[in-house]
């Protein structure tokens, strides 16, 4: 496409003159980011609902307070982050002296998907500017309305040189993707996240993969059960399911099912009532396909709790499903809605047998008191990241990477580990002109005893 090219060219040019290298430019550019941002707060928080029916309070939970907030820390360390940083030198190599400088990639393409349709394009754009970058974001079509207010936002406060957003279906995803950008950051599913790393390998342009996968939820017998439910039911419910390091399964120890089952009940009607299809706190499935898919996901396995569904407006209730084993449906692909499998388990080892039989996941939560058995889940199971006595709070600290493995993802962003993602990390040696030392040279190639002394 003409328009994308053109785009692309003007991108080279506002890089190749220099001024994002400039750490006084980034820092001003994140303070307009910030500033943006709370300039349009309603108009944000209006489109986030909506696309997905988030009332006011988790839309700037979830979406708009984060990402002001990981503005507001690299505004305050992107000075000392893109500082040549001296490491240590070899012996063998005195009197150089050893850096590694920080530099942009260049014109960087971030691919946001439609469940945090707000975060996760400006997380990520946030760190590709403290880095020095570019960007070109093209956000999700389903989340129409949020994608138009981030066209409009960034059209009103940036050069588009700079920072462009484009609009469009998945054709539009191919023609950008067909352009050689330096950088390719992506948020969605495995399947398109191949497609993303199949177009980049063309170029030879590194990538992040920020995917997802089936995020288990392990409860021991030894644990705060009132707890442990009020914080599964926060962490899996919250978006409707829509997240994708929401607990994907709950697996509990079969001593303490029912308790948790009846403590899961009650939290979910304590934060969304008896009728959680009604509830203006409780987001709505983002589409008519994900809805249908999900409602097809519950076949076939008994529904312990929940399971109403309001079609007209695209809202599933909190469900629990019970009677799932590992061939069930809802056991073969990454739910990433408010369905809820719970099995059990009365021996560990063989819990996390069937935890690795699959894909490593992009989150794990357990809860338990018990230290061996905490030792024994994170020695035994790769996963991204997690949270032992909790769910989801490990991605809301810039202190933390993010990020999955395997089929779960590759590489990490937030706070420094993001603008670490968005920088090449140059590596120099600097030595001295006023004496050279003789042994690297041909003449001296006899001395072997001497070279493995130094050499050992």
């Amino acid at each position: 496409m003409t328009e994308i090219r053109t785009m692309m060219e003007n991108q080279r040019a506002f890089y190749n003159s220099g001024q994002t290298k400039d750490i006084a430019f980034r820092v001003k550019q994140l303070k307009i980011l910030k500033h943006a941002i709370e300039e349009n707060e309603e108009k944000i928080l209006h489109a986030l609902h909506k696309d997905l029916r988030k009332s006011p309070y988790e839309a700037y939970l979830t979406e708009v307070g984060i990402v002001k907030d990981e503005i507001r820390h690299m505004v305050k360390k992107v000075q000392k982050w893109a500082r040549p940083k001296r490491v240590a030198t070899p012996v063998y190599h005195i009197p150089a002296s050893s850096y590694i400088y920080p530099e942009p990639y260049g014109a960087a393409f971030i691919i946001s998907p439609w469940n945090y349709p707000f975060q996760l394009a400006v997380a990520p754009l946030a760190a590709a500017m403290a880095a020095g970058n570019c960007a070109v974001i093209k956000p999700s079509e389903f989340s129409a309305h949020t994608s138009q207010v981030l066209a409009k936002l960034f059209d009103a406060y940036f050069d588009p040189a700079y920072v462009s957003v484009i609009t469009g279906d998945a054709d539009v995803s191919a023609a950008l993707l067909a352009e050689k950008f330096d950088y390719i950051f992506f948020t969605g599913s495995p399947f398109v996240g191949k497609i993303v790393m199949a177009a980049a390998a063309k170029h030879l342009t590194p990538v992040t993969l920020e995917l997802g996968g089936k995020s288990p939820c392990i409860v021991d017998a030894d644990t705060n059960i009132d707890l442990a439910a009020k914080r599964i039911v926060s962490g899996k419910f919250i978006n409707a399911g829509q997240t994708c390091i929401a607990p994907d399964y709950l697996m509990v120890h079969e001593s303490v099912k029912e308790q948790l089952v009846d403590r899961i009940i009650h939290y979910i009607e304590r934060f969304y009532g008896t009728m959680p299809t009604e509830s203006p706190d409780y987001p709505k499935i983002i589409n008519q396909k994900h809805f249908d898919r999900l409602l097809g996901l519950t076949k076939d396995a008994t529904i312990m709790f929940g399971g109403g569904a309001d079609s007209d407006q695209q809202i599933i209730a909190p469900t629990l499903l019970a009677d799932v084993d590992w061939d069930h449906p809802s056991m073969q692909e990454e739910i990433f809605g408010p369905i809820l499998p719970v099995m059990e388990f009365d021996n560990l080892p063989d819990a996390i047998a069937r935890i690795n039989d699959r894909p490593k996941p992009l989150a794990l939560y357990l809860f338990s008191n018990n230290q061996k058995f905490i030792d024994t889940v994170l020695k035994n199971v790769s996963f991204g990241g997690g949270c032992i006595n909790d769910t989801l709070i490990h991605f809301a600290t810039p202190n933390l990477p993010f990020g999955g493995v395997g089929n779960s993802g590759m590489g990490g962003y937030h706070g420094k580990f993001g603008f670490d993602t968005f920088s090449h990390h140059k590596s120099i040696m600097r030595n001295t002109v006023r004496f050279d030392f003789p042994f690297r040279y041909p003449t001296f190639y006899k001395h072997l005893k001497l070279l493995k002394t130094v050499l050992r």
